[in-house]
């Protein structure tokens, strides 16, 4: 059963820190793009950042551009998202997702196969 799960969301003030984690297992991705997605309340899920399968190519939306970094180690199956001098505006569900068989970024949900549950980021003053 291919699972992605996310973690390392919580409570945050506005400028703290969080770093969340997307361990896979059931599949490997290590030759599949990867991205995360954020849901806000009452909003469309959007494109945060996606990572190539080896890491080497990036792409970040423009508004957490300098803020955030995607990155993923394949050897321990997970992918992260740093994210620092968090906003109000950054509260929201995040998801990782996987691309099957793809190992270019691409900012369109359907271009992803596989998805984790989502993890709840709260920015608070």
């Amino acid at each position: 059963q291919v699972q992605l799960v996310e973690s390392g969301g919580g409570l945050v003030q506005i400028g703290g820190s969080l770093r969340l984690s997307c361990a896979t297992s059931g599949r490997t991705f290590s030759r599949d793009a990867m991205g995360w997605f954020r849901q806000a309340p009452g909003a469309e899920r959007e494109f945060v950042a996606g990572i190539s399968w080896s890491g080497g190519s990036t792409h970040h939306t423009d508004s957490v551009q300098g803020r955030f970094t995607i990155s993923r180690d394949n050897a321990k199956s997970t992918m992260y998202l740093q994210m620092n001098n968090l906003k109000p505006e950054d509260t929201a569900v995040y998801y990782c997702a996987a691309q099957g068989g793809r190992p270019f970024i691409s900012d369109l949900e359907s271009d992803y196969d596989y998805w984790g549950q989502g993890t709840q980021v709260t920015v608070s003053s």
